[in-house]
């Protein structure tokens, strides 16, 4: 662990962190389809209310149709908190994973399926790095920042962002986050996710008071030119929703004049102001179900929701915006069905695989910036 210089904790770089998760054996890596479902299902069957499993929108289907819960990643924290279950098995990645860790009792166990699930933007914003740059920036002027990160970030990132005076948010209450924040402070540090940050901005009509904060640049903004504005973004982004361009929109308007357009506020703003709509999963998906039969929507975010959102309401025609390997998540595409089918047998057997354990101060600190969020 190594020292933070700003605050009272610890912290680790996200490659280094978990490093007690194991891979799959090499007898599950050949399973077909029906061999591992009956497996799985037998695994469910005997371990019965002592499990929950959570399957997150950008899952594929052969996840979460073994989900008792399908939605997005703060959402399925929840429902494993209210779940009166011992193991909740996390079909996302390591940070919803340590969310859902965050928030469930002391006596409840979060598995991650696989190790290789780890989300790049969360860690294009280690909170060692975030603590340099917090030391530069703050040192730079005499007025108050303060942080707010993404839920889409580390636990030791939120807890960071706590102990600062800060808190989390999630795509649909960023506005929020950042109208508390000018309540408490005179300035915002927004993680890790430039492009939610400067819809965010813009929604507010601080659009001019914005810079980005590019902590690989030596030769980028000096802090003193950063704390000279009202926003600070961390140059961080969802490498799924910065693929969509303007030009995906535009070719869509000509090929299918009578599509609507729906994105989440992570894509870039050229992409936000060319659609109809913008907005998070849950905002994605009431979209698609409140539309008429008949109707086609184009999708702006990872195609296993629009795969599901085309399954789910076989009425409309649900459209990627940009073609499957374009929309493709791979951290997500880790949460492979063998790894389900093996951390399950596990549990049957009395064994734990891949739990994930956020440190008991971090997850203090972290529940504190959650908390801040549910406030508002």
């Amino acid at each position: 662990m190594a020292e933070m210089e700003t605050t009272q904790f610890d912290a680790e770089l996200s490659l280094f962190k978990y490093d007690n998760l194991e891979q799959l054996p090499a007898n599950y890596r050949d399973l077909g389809l029906d061999e591992r479902t009956e497996r799985i299902e037998a695994a469910l069957a005997e371990l019965s209310d002592d499990i929950v499993i959570l399957g997150h929108n950008y899952q594929r289907k052969e996840i979460v149709d073994h989900a008792d819960f399908i939605g997005d990643s703060y959402q399925l924290s929840k429902e494993a908190a209210a779940a009166d279950a011992d193991y909740v098995v996390f079909g996302g990645v390591t940070f919803m994973a340590e969310s859902a860790d965050i928030i469930t009792d002391d006596d409840q166990s979060v598995i991650l399926p696989s190790m290789e699930a780890s989300c790049p933007m969360a860690g294009m914003a280690e909170a060692l790095q975030v603590d340099t740059a917090w030391a530069e920036i703050t040192g730079a002027t005499d007025e108050r920042i303060i942080p707010i990160t993404y839920m889409n970030s580390y636990a030791d990132l939120k807890a960071f962002c706590a102990e600062q005076g800060g808190l989390v948010c999630t795509s649909s209450n960023a506005h929020k986050a950042f109208e508390y924040a000018f309540e408490k402070g005179d300035k915002v540090l927004f993680l890790p996710d430039k492009h939610l940050g400067e819809n965010t901005a813009h929604r507010l009509g601080m659009q001019d008071e914005i810079v980005t904060w590019d902590p690989w640049d030596p030769q980028g903004t000096a802090p003193a030119d950063a704390a000279a504005n009202d926003i600070i973004l961390w140059d961080g982004y969802c490498q799924v929703h910065e693929r969509f361009q303007k030009s995906h929109i535009e070719r869509l308007r000509q090929e299918r004049p009578d599509a609507g357009v729906v994105v989440h506020p992570e894509c870039r703003r050229e992409v936000v102001e060319a659609a109809d709509i913008v907005g998070s999963t849950s905002t994605i998906i009431d979209t698609v179900e409140a539309a008429d039969p008949g109707d086609t929507w184009a999708i702006g975010t990872e195609v296993h929701l629009a795969n599901h959102l085309a399954r789910w309401n076989p009425d409309v025609e649900v459209l990627p915006l940009c073609g499957d390997a374009c929309m493709d998540c791979d951290a997500m595409r880790q949460i492979d069905p063998n790894y389900l089918t093996w951390v399950l047998e596990e549990l049957v057997e009395g064994r734990e695989r891949n739990v994930i354990e956020v440190a008991p101060e971090e997850k203090q600190l972290a529940r504190v910036a959650i908390d801040r969020m549910l406030e508002i």
